[in-house]
């Protein structure tokens, strides 16, 4: 009975109020503080994402279902699983995470070779194993994986990586393993954000600056060559150059967006007045929810948008600083890695649907929909939270000891 008492004192959920909290440590051993900061924005991005995939899907819905509501009711449905994996996710020490993470590399790998084999396809993709109903697409967990081992790596071979090119290019081979399988399905946008996050996390582990111009023109001539040689890629670029050019083409997608951009001017036409989202803008409740809530909430609600992502990716990046400025390595490396995928991928998504960077077909950080993505991300803030957790309560009793 004492060590049932002890477990579930060990794993006592938070108070309400604890939540959100301030991000300076407590004066006392309290059981919980969390970053109030990064849970609300978060939390924010997610509420003004149900409200938008809302509004965006709503005449899809009604032509595909015969209901308006059916995309938002599992968009809501996916919210509420995040919601519960991140809560179970922030209970999880980060030791876990730092044990299972060649684990967790194997399972990704598992993942991608089945949805090769059997998944579903998608308009010409194949990236989603069906459970049921649901459909997972598991490049979004293989991108979370492969950063949790490429995290543990760098702390196993931190000195190997800085001084030996074969330290450096050891994690690069397991990195082109599976961007060869994801290229298989296709989804390149999702290589290039791992290579990014992958460059940006070796960068921060100390790896020689000609080691990342080798590394960036080898990423780019693939990245060529995977554009020059597929027809679908090549008019995606050429679109982007370009759209007006073909603008019932090619150039559709981007001209009905940046249509979208232009009437929401700065206060836009108000929330549900889209006239794009009317089967004008194909996937407006997913890679381009951004265009329609510029229409309906104009400027000053994108950049609401953008600054609460920047927030949640500042603090990212500030809680991998500290944690690598404690010496806690392996937490500094992954909070990193997840702050620059967030904003990575934030960026291509915000760039493509104002016609800035050509379509990749990735979702909106927290906004856009889609199950997969969302819990995902979930995790994510929660690692980020978790990491923030453990580093405020080892400052509380590193105080406390100096007090006795």
């Amino acid at each position: 009975m004492a060590a049932l008492s002890q477990w579930r004192a060990q794993w006592q959920w938070p108070a309400w109020g604890q939540f959100f909290a301030g991000n300076k440590p407590a004066q006392s051993a309290s059981p919980s503080v969390y970053d109030g900061t990064l849970i609300t924005c978060a939390l924010a991005l997610m509420a003004i994402g149900l409200v938008m995939v809302m509004s965006a899907s709503i005449p899809e819905a009604q032509k595909n279902f015969g209901n308006p509501y059916h995309y938002a009711i599992r968009h809501g449905v996916f919210l509420g699983l995040a919601l519960v994996v991140a809560g179970v996710v922030m209970h999880v020490p980060m030791y876990r995470w730092q044990q299972s993470n060649s684990l967790l590399l194997l399972i990704a790998f598992v993942l991608l070779f089945a949805v090769l084999i059997i998944g579903r396809k998608v308009n010409g993709s194949t990236r989603w194993l069906a459970l049921g109903p649901i459909n997972i697409q598991v490049a979004e967990l293989a991108k979370l994986f492969f950063f949790s081992y490429l995290a543990g790596y760098l702390v196993r071979r931190h000195d190997e990586v800085r001084e030996n090119v074969k330290g450096f290019i050891k994690p690069l081979a397991v990195f082109f393993v599976i961007a060869f399988l994801l290229v298989l399905q296709p989804d390149l946008g999702t290589v290039i954000v791992m290579l990014v996050t992958t460059m940006g996390m070796l960068f921060l582990a100390g790896a020689k600056l000609w080691q990342f111009a080798a590394l960036v023109m080898s990423g780019v001539g693939a990245v060529v060559l995977l554009i020059v040689f597929s027809p679908y890629r090549l008019r995606r670029v050429t679109s982007f150059w370009d759209p007006w050019a073909d603008p019932f083409g090619s150039g559709y997608q981007l001209t009905q967006s940046l249509m979208a951009f232009g009437r929401g001017s700065w206060f836009g036409e108000g929330l549900g007045n889209s006239i794009q989202k009317l089967s004008y803008l194909p996937e407006a409740h997913t890679d381009f929810v951004i265009a329609i809530l510029a229409e309906e909430l104009g400027f000053v609600g994108v950049v609401g948008v953008v600054m609460l992502l920047a927030v949640v990716v500042f603090r990212g990046l500030l809680i991998g600083r500290e944690a690598l400025n404690k010496e806690r390595y392996f937490e500094g490396f992954f909070a990193s890695g997840i702050g620059i995928w967030l904003c990575f991928q934030g960026v291509v998504n915000i760039g493509a649907s104002a016609g800035l960077l050509p379509t990749k077909g990735l979702t909106l950080p927290l906004v856009s929909y889609g199950g997969s993505s969302m819990v995902t991300l979930s995790i994510a803030i929660a690692i980020l939270v978790r990491i923030d957790h453990e580093m405020k309560m080892a400052s509380v009793q590193a105080l406390g000891g100096r007090s006795k």
